[in-house]
């Protein structure tokens, strides 16, 4: 496993900003309204997605060239195949969010930093330091509707190198979508005069039946334990954000924990940091809790016939199993594990329409975050790193915040690259002070079963 990473909890830094300025689409392009699907426009997704970093060393054969100019072009130049993020959401009948495509553009800053690359780590990961200089939130910019959808900043950095951060509204797209923007904004930012994934909007594959019709049963949605406290919110403090480096020996620790049978390496991780945020959580025994697995319908051969390959909507879908939580803690991680394939089991196409249908029906209802556990896997999107705006590949990237703030339960699992060239994960989530002691001493027990210690620490950095 590779040794920890230099911290950079401490790490403080001034950060010059210009002020925000709004990029428009390099063309004219059309003013029209466009519907979200019913799977976009839900409760749950109502809000700016986790902030996406960027990390660019500084490259000899783009001496005396800016990364601010470049990206802000690329950014006019990708806003016209993908004008509608350069509208702005406005809220209908029955609460049903559209896109007024109306050119105003999306938010965009310059700034510059005292720091280096290098007084980030080696390997840089989050919880990211200062963030709120490298992403700054401009007053007023995060309502629903009325505001960009986007928020970007540009940051040099002293030693050459430089920083791209972005926000956007999680109800336009989800991260694959968000990821094929900005793919585009990169490859434009190289001189190419068309992206190499045309977006495609076509909303209504993911909308409600007509009439809506509700197939299946939506625990994500529904309380069955309405007068049960909140444990998610049981410790009125600060959340704390931490990240935990799996590296191949933690991995292979953890699936020797399964049993005997098919296990993806997901539905592994989710089993093992779902009982142990559970016991962190001290939640009461007889008290529901409740696992999501989030599935994709892009990836999911179960999803027939496919969605178009350039589609950037929303996609996702949250079935969710349930037990007590003393029933989770103690029996042994297979219990979990069937727990956790068989949620992810309950989804199909017509699982799909049926949340569509329960949105329109039900009012667009937010998710059941007490006492919920869901592990958001975007390994997959390692190739993020390889986005290259002129400076080559990224150092690193990823989400910059180790979880959300709507929903703490709901945590990342992010790919990395270790210092020796192996491949780990990083697993990031937020939870109060008190309350990630004890998760840490859970998933050391987990990892260690025979000593109750590890003989290294496991690889850590917080704020």
């Amino acid at each position: 496993m590779a040794a920890p990473p230099p911290t950079t909890s401490s790490l403080v830094f001034k950060v010059h900003r210009r002020e925000p300025e709004l990029i428009r689409p390099a063309k004219p392009t059309p003013h029209e309204f466009k519907d979200l699907s019913d799977i976009d426009d839900q409760d749950g997704l109502r809000f700016f997605y986790t902030r996406v970093l960027w990390f660019y060393r500084y490259s000899p054969l783009m001496q005396g060239k800016d990364p601010v100019k470049i990206v802000r072009e690329a950014l006019a130049k990708t806003l016209v195949f993908y004008y509608p993020m350069a509208g702005r959401l406005r809220e209908g009948h029955n609460r049903k969010l559209r896109v007024e495509c109306n050119g105003e553009g999306v938010l965009f800053i310059e700034a510059d930093a005292d720091v280096t690359l290098e007084q980030f780590g080696v390997v840089p990961q989050p919880p990211f330091p200062c963030m709120d200089e490298l992403l700054f939130h401009v007053p007023g910019s995060t309502e629903i509707v009325n505001c960009p959808i986007f928020l970007v900043q540009v940051t040099r950095l002293k030693c050459g190198g430089w920083i791209l951060a972005i926000r956007y509204h999680h109800a336009l797209c989800d991260v694959f979508g968000f990821s094929q923007f900005c793919l585009a904004v990169s490859e434009l930012a190289r001189g190419e005069e068309v992206p190499s994934i045309l977006p495609v909007w076509e909303r209504h594959l993911l909308s409600a039946s007509d009439p809506p019709k509700v197939t299946h049963q939506h625990l994500e949605y529904i309380d069955t334990a309405p007068n049960a406290a909140d444990q998610t919110s049981q410790e009125q403090e600060e959340l704390a954000d931490r990240s935990f480096l799996f590296g191949p020996k933690e991995l292979s620790t953890l699936r020797s924990l399964a049993p005997p049978g098919r296990h993806s390496m997901n539905e592994i991780l989710t089993a093992c940091l779902w009982k142990c945020y559970t016991i962190a959580l001290q939640v009461h025994p007889d008290e529901e809790v409740r696992v999501m697995s989030l599935v994709n319908a892009r990836l999911s051969s179960e999803y027939n016939p496919p969605l178009p390959g350039m589609y950037y909507g929303n996609c996702f879908v949250f079935p969710v199993a349930l037990t007590t939580a003393g029933n989770l803690i103690q029996n042994p991680i297979g219990f979990a594990l069937d727990l956790v394939k068989k949620a992810k089991g309950q989804f199909s196409r017509e699982y799909v329409k049926s949340v569509a249908s329960l949105m329109v029906l039900k009012g667009r209802p937010g998710f059941i975050t007490a006492r919920t556990f869901g592990l958001s896997n975007v390994q997959n999107l390692a190739w993020m790193q390889d986005f290259d705006f002129g400076w080559g590949k990224a150092v690193a990237a990823g989400t910059a915040d180790a979880g959300s703030r709507e929903f703490p339960g709901c945590c990342y699992l992010m790919p990395i690259t270790l210092e020796n060239g192996e491949k780990g994960a990083v697993f990031s989530l937020s939870l109060p002070p008190l309350a990630m002691e004890r998760f840490e001493q859970e998933l050391q027990l987990m990892l260690h079963p025979t000593t109750g210690h590890p003989g290294s620490k496991l690889a850590k950095s917080s704020l």
